[in-house]
């Protein structure tokens, strides 16, 4: 009854959005900020008017200036050919904003939404399309952005390097290794399966107080990491596995590379000192120091004669009459004369 009532209202003021009067317009903004959740809430709940309060959704985009933007007002600034409406989920407009999910996308000047309502995850789930036009996230598997025409040519080109590094992320429950055509100047990401959890679902549902790990690792996406061919790293990294696979620096800076892209596509490491390690181990060898060097045992002498010292002065402590001790002893002698 309540979501029926909420609706009524919502659709009586969505003509002041419609107006050009910037005061009514602000009005709409104020009534976005107070029932926005609520007409979220509505989307998942009410199939039959979904698309009606579609039509009511606001956010923020990469080509919106700080400002609220429509579905409507969106897909009029669709690129031509353009079939998806493209969106990130994050906790905040200012990680998604830097997020290298989105490198490409702006340098071909795609707009893409910014979700950042942990709400938005539940959203989306319930919201596959509006006007004829599909949903897709751009941190999830089947990112269209056009023909390339290398794809194939470097697809074959780093056939051994997909190959050889996952093998060797086998034990990281890596799906698989490939081309990625959505970045430009991060070397590589995890994107997950398309009907898999986005790395901020997993963060929202490992929040949750009563979350159940059988359904999290169920609903959890398949990773597949995907490398930038253009970056210098990755170029390095094809021509040393050619030259020697089995090479354990190598492999060293294969599982580094991904948990770091692991981190930076959004997801929780699950062994943070594993991590830690690598890091250290890539530091020692940039410093030019042996794997094998011994850390320095720490002195002990120091300690010992500290406390040679504080039992020396607790002794004298005790050996000394205190002034009460002092005060004392004459008044007892006179006492006893």
């Amino acid at each position: 009854m309540y979501l029926v009532l909420l609706m009524t209202r919502v659709i009586m003021d969505a003509d002041v959005e419609n107006s050009s009067d910037d005061e009514k317009k602000g009005q709409y903004a104020k009534f976005w900020n107070e029932f926005g959740k609520s007409i979220k809430l509505g989307i998942i709940e009410d199939s039959v008017n979904r698309n009606r309060l579609a039509k009511l959704l606001r956010f923020e985009t990469t080509k919106s200036d700080g400002k609220l933007t429509s579905l409507d007002q969106y897909i009029s600034r669709m690129k031509s050919g353009q079939k998806d409406i493209f969106y990130i989920t994050g906790p905040n407009k200012e990680q998604v904003e830097k997020s290298p999910f989105l490198e490409r996308l702006k340098k071909k000047g795609y707009e893409v939404i910014y979700f950042t309502d942990p709400v938005d995850e539940y959203l989306m789930q319930y919201l596959m399309d509006y006007e004829d036009q599909k949903f897709q996230n751009v941190s999830k598997e089947g990112l269209k952005l056009g023909k390339d025409s290398k794809a194939k040519e470097l697809k074959e080109s780093f056939k051994e390097l997909t190959k050889w590094w996952k093998g060797a992320l086998a034990s990281e429950n890596v799906d698989d290794v490939k081309i990625s055509n959505r970045l430009a100047d991060t070397p590589c990401i995890v994107v997950t399966s398309k009907y898999g959890w986005s790395a901020n679902m997993e963060r929202i549902m490992q929040a949750q107080t009563l979350s159940d790990a059988n359904k999290q690792a169920y609903m959890r996406g398949k990773r597949v990491l995907e490398i930038n061919p253009r970056h210098p790293i990755i170029k390095e990294l094809r021509e040393r596995v050619v030259k020697d696979p089995e090479d354990d620096s190598v492999k060293q800076t294969a599982h580094l590379m991904y948990q770091t892209a692991l981190m930076e596509s959004g997801f929780i490491l699950n062994d943070p000192k594993d991590f830690a390690s690598r890091i250290y181990s890539s530091v020692k060898s940039s410093l030019s120091i042996s794997p094998d060097a011994i850390i320095e045992e720490e002195d002990d002498v120091e300690e010992v004669e500290v406390e040679a010292e504080t039992k020396e002065a607790t002794s004298s402590s005790e050996a000394e009459p205190t002034r009460d001790d002092e005060d004392t002893e004459p008044s007892v002698v006179k006492d006893e004369l």
